[in-house]
């Protein structure tokens, strides 16, 4: 790897990084690009003793819903060559629990806080935007991977109206509470539906969510899941969700966080070369849990090595 040796001159007591790896997105400002992604790092606590969450950019909660939900049953996580397909149905206590009783703890720990906003309805999206809104996290992710109970079951972010309905109704419950859209990449035309939302007021974008998938057990002859698809994420969605960061910023002004299979910090500085803001990293943590502190170890260094002073001058796209 690229940093290897100054790695090893950084164990042997030098002073890094020289460089500033802050950045500021739709107002809130990350102390460094790295974010935990949603789903991947409960409220923050179930880490602790792992590694030093305080030195994280960010931490995305788990996808928080209006009223609580039990979450699916069944098989839940199924592991795949180079990726993890999950079915959790979005298991959580509940918004107004999320306030009450995780949210304080949570905020003690140091990074920003990014609530994720899940629903069934605009109607139970607005009213967890605006529950959101007057508590203290800092910015909401919209997750319009969702799937719409009054078009059908559709996912809302699959279409642009659907997407740019939904987020609009958000952009208004939320009032100034920053917004970023976390987006599909099953959507047909992912650039329309990131476009939509743009223009009903998101502050940010984030992409990609799981790609749908399929497993089957032979042994049983069934799907592994009882919802028969999952989603898939991990190292082998990670040139796919480069290409889309890569196409989108072309196609959007707002800042971009790339996620997807993203677990070192050569990965990290793809997404940034290619244009992202920063970057979140999702079931590296479930393998190896101070992976995202020796991402940003490393994304320091690297900026050492070029003598760059601020993270926007990793990007090889220029506005």
């Amino acid at each position: 790897m690229i940093h290897d040796h100054c790695t090893a001159d950084r164990a042997a007591g030098s002073v890094f990084p020289a460089a500033d790896l802050s950045v500021t997105i739709a107002g809130v400002r990350f102390k460094n690009p790295v974010i935990a992604a949603s789903g991947t790092f409960g409220y923050g606590r179930e880490y602790q003793g792992l590694l030093d969450i305080a030195a994280l950019g960010g931490i995305c909660t788990k996808g928080l819903t209006l009223r609580p939900r039990p979450g699916n049953n069944g098989i839940r996580l199924h592991e795949t060559p180079s990726g993890l397909m999950n079915s959790i149905g979005l298991e959580n206590p509940g918004i107004g629990a999320f306030i009450e009783r995780e949210l304080p703890a949570l905020r003690e720990l140091g990074p920003a806080v990014i609530a994720n906003l899940s629903g069934s309805s605009i109607e139970e999206y607005a009213e967890g935007a605006r529950l959101l809104a007057a508590s203290s996290v800092d910015m909401i992710e919209l997750n319009i991977s969702c799937p719409n109970v009054k078009a059908g079951g559709m996912s809302f972010g699959l279409d642009p109206e659907e997407a740019g309905g939904v987020c609009a109704a958000v952009r208004r419950a939320a009032g100034n509470k920053p917004l970023m859209v976390k987006l599909s990449p099953n959507a047909p035309d992912l650039t329309a539906v990131a476009r939509a939302c743009v223009k009903a007021g998101a502050d940010a974008l984030s992409l990609v969510n799981t790609f749908k998938a399929l497993a089957i057990d032979i042994k049983r002859r069934q799907p592994v899941f009882d919802n028969i698809s999952a989603g898939l994420s991990g190292p082998a969605i990670r040139p796919i969700a480069l290409r889309m960061v890569w196409e989108l910023w072309e196609a959007v002004e707002v800042p971009i966080t790339g996620v997807g299979g993203i677990a070192s910090a050569d990965n990290a500085l793809e997404f940034l070369a290619a244009g992202a803001a920063a970057v979140q990293v999702g079931s590296a943590t479930f393998a190896h849990p101070p992976a995202m502190n020796e991402i940003i170890q490393g994304i320091a260094v690297y900026m050492d090595s070029f003598g760059m002073k601020t993270l926007p001058e990793i990007s090889i796209r220029k506005r």
